[in-house]
């Protein structure tokens, strides 16, 4: 069970729609930092913590 060509075609659609295309790049540049700080997050909280 995946996202399929189409149903990736319509949600780019309706956020072209919702954002229009001047604030789409601010919009997509937001979402890739929200992912790389959530991300950093999980590796940090995957290390071992040592108690001095």
């Amino acid at each position: 069970m995946g996202i399929g060509f189409s149903e990736l075609l319509i949600v780019l659609v309706i956020v072209f729609v919702l954002f229009g295309a001047g604030k789409l790049p601010k919009v997509m540049g937001d979402i890739g930092k929200g992912m790389k700080s959530f991300r950093d997050g999980m590796k940090e909280s995957e290390k071992p913590e040592t108690k001095e």
